[in-house]
């Protein structure tokens, strides 16, 4: 297969919240809250990028905001956002009602792609990731109108009438409705022209003109709890169908509501299958960083409690350019219910120095600095570990002595997997304080054939797992001919396996790596050597070397097999995995926003993301 995944992918980002605290204050009603996106800096040198914030929904504690904002996924890059949700005041000023900090890799990485934050204040955020389609499919111009809806305001008042039209999501979580658009409302009228509606068509339905879709009437309520006057479903096709003609019959459970006629509908700007490397452009300020983000506008909002304009004429439907399927993607595969599994190697031979001597490879400072095999460990292990449910990991050693024999594959640590990074970088820690005596040759047949036995037995239990083999060395392999022999042997296994050079050997012999799987005959690329001295003082560059491949290799070995995404369908929302609010990290950005701008205020351009290699998941640095 010629792989065409892309080493960038663009996500959407949705948001919503539960039960926060109403800050109004008393007697004031309830909170009106919008959420402002921000990604936080990795450096010192670098600022926070505010990239927008949602719409405000009034009077509501639960709010489930339609704005979506696009950017750009790489696997290897740690991207950091702060949600903060806030109160609009009219007529005072704005009142906080919490923040909460997500890492985006973490989100795709979590059951449903889906990942929750307590707020300190109380109240729950919710960050939901979708893969965005790579091309425009055009604007939905619709508009609809109310025919002898069913009043439930009661006897001596008449129904306030809006509607949403909402979307499904594939794969797990997707079973419940979320608005991409809301109507204003019009009051005291059973017989509603509502205004012109404009909708993405990738918001709405991911350009699938067959999708269901769902149109949900609502009595428009100040206080927010607004009645529901039922609900139809249908597609995108099938409005624009009906346009000028249609007719549809909301119900709530088994009676009539009334009907929702089209009064006309046609798709606008959607580009040809040709146009499908069009680039999103950023919609806040302009950047040099790989994070590019577009935030999708969506019409004034009517607030609902629950989880414009354009010449329309009469125009026959202009048909959508229909793409040629196309080959799943890395997040295709992540969100699809596939796991990843991390194994590390650990080279103990001899040529490593005694570790008790400052400036070995295997040293331990009493400062808290790394060595570069514990740096290898947390910046790969980090990255990895998000997509990983359960956390264990096996951790080998491999050139020691153990009672006089040269063992080229041992476990290292007491149990045969450890739990989290923190669990590989004290199994590392701990071997030396057992009978090792470090010694060699440089041996890696044995660690790649256990990996890969491990990594097939895997996949007789799940289809959709594989294996990411971290081998760290101090120098090059031995016996390369055997090297070789081991790696052709197990390239039809799912595991990637990932050398990294530690320290100033001669890496050279370790070239003969690169275009292997060509010269082999090997059907599949599964290694890449990293040499780390050319990233020890910058973590993100290093995880992105040695990740670099992986997701083709990964997209490359299900795609041939014809193994594809599957939904997660024991997934369900109690299974959303909710953090509690921290200190460190989560805290409220003061910011002045206006309609076109929103910058933050005083020196919190200095609020970073410690990325080094020490600080581990990383804390928020002021």
């Amino acid at each position: 297969m010629n792989s065409n995944t892309s080493k960038k992918e663009k996500l959407a980002l949705t948001l919503n919240a539960s039960q926060l605290k109403n800050v109004a204050g008393l007697g004031k009603g309830t909170s009106d809250p919008f959420a402002i996106v921000t990604i936080l800096a990795t450096g010192p040198g670098e600022t926070p990028r505010v990239l927008g914030k949602t719409e405000a929904i009034k009077n509501t504690l639960s709010p489930n905001w339609t704005t979506s904002f696009l950017f750009e996924y790489e696997f290897g890059k740690e991207t950091h956002i702060n949600v903060s949700v806030i109160d609009e005041v009219r007529k005072e000023s704005d009142r906080p009602m919490g923040s909460a900090v997500f890492e985006i890799g973490d989100i795709l990485g979590s059951r449903g792609s889906i990942k929750a934050k307590k707020l300190k204040k109380g109240g729950t955020v919710y960050a939901r990731l979708q893969k965005a389609a790579t091309r425009s499919a055009g604007k939905l111009a619709l508009r609809l109108k109310g025919i002898k809806l069913k009043n439930v305001e009661g006897l001596f008042k008449k129904s306030d009438p809006f509607f949403e039209i909402r979307r499904t999501y594939d794969g797990p979580g997707g079973g419940s409705w979320t608005p991409v658009y809301r109507s204003k409302h019009v009051k005291n009228n059973l017989d509603p022209v509502w205004e012109p509606a404009t909708i993405d068509v990738n918001s709405l339905c991911d350009g699938d003109l067959d999708r269901r879709i769902q149109c949900a009437i609502f009595d428009h309520e100040s206080k927010g709890k607004h009645e529901s006057m039922g609900q139809f479903e249908t597609t995108v096709n099938g409005l624009l169908k009906t346009a000028g003609s249609g007719k549809f019959t909301p119900k709530k459970g088994s009676k009539s509501y009334g009907t929702v006629a089209v009064v006309e509908c046609k798709i606008t700007g959607a580009e040809s299958s040709a146009s499908t490397s069009a680039s999103v452009k950023p919609a806040t300020v302009a950047s040099s960083m790989a994070f590019e983000p577009n935030i999708v506008s969506m019409p004034e909002p009517v607030p609902v409690q629950q989880f414009g304009g354009m010449s329309l004429g009469g125009a026959m439907p202009v048909p959508v350019p229909v793409p040629p399927p196309q080959t799943p993607t890395f997040v295709d595969y992540i969100s699809g219910n596939c796991e990843l599994n991390l194994a590390v190697a650990i080279d103990f031979t001899g040529s490593n120095g005694d570790p008790r001597k400052p400036g070995t490879l295997h040293h331990f400072s009493h400062d808290g600095q790394f060595n570069g095999y514990e740096k290898a460990i947390s910046a790969v292990g980090n990255i990895l570990a998000k997509y990983d449910s359960n956390q264990m990991f096996p951790v080998y050693g491999f050139g020691a002595k153990y009672g006089g024999v040269v063992r080229h594959c041992f476990q290292v640590g007491q149990e045969k997997e450890v739990f989290g990074v923190k669990g590989m970088l004290d199994a590392y820690k701990s071997v030396f304080r057992t009978p090792l005596t470090m010694s060699g040759p440089t041996v890696f047949t044995e660690v790649i054939s256990v990996a890969a036995a491990q990594a097939r037995s895997r996949q007789g239990t799940k289809a959709l797992s594989y294996t990411i083999l971290l081998l760290l060395t101090d120098g090059a392999v031995t016996d390369v001919p055997a090297t070789k022999q081991i790696l052709a042997s197990v390239a039809d296994a799912p595991l990637s396996i990932v050398i990294v050079g530690i320290g100033n050997a001669d890496f050279s012999a370790m070239m003969f790596l690169d275009d292997f799987e060509k010269r082999s005959g090997m059907n599949r690329d599964i290694v890449q050597f990293v040499q780390f001295n050319r990233h020890e003082h910058n973590k993100t560059s290093l995880t992105r070397a040695t990740l670099d491949e992986i997701p083709d290799q990964l997209v490359q070995f299900f795609y041939n097999r014809g193994i594809m995404p599957q939904p997660d369908s024991s997934f369900s929302a109690s299974k959303i995995v909710v953090e509690d609010h921290n200190e460190d990290v989560d805290i409220d950005l003061s910011m002045n926003y206006l309609d076109d701008e929103i910058v933050l205020n005083g020196n919190q351009h200095a609020a970073y993301i410690d990325n080094s290699y020490e600080a581990g998941i990383g804390g928020l640095q002021v």
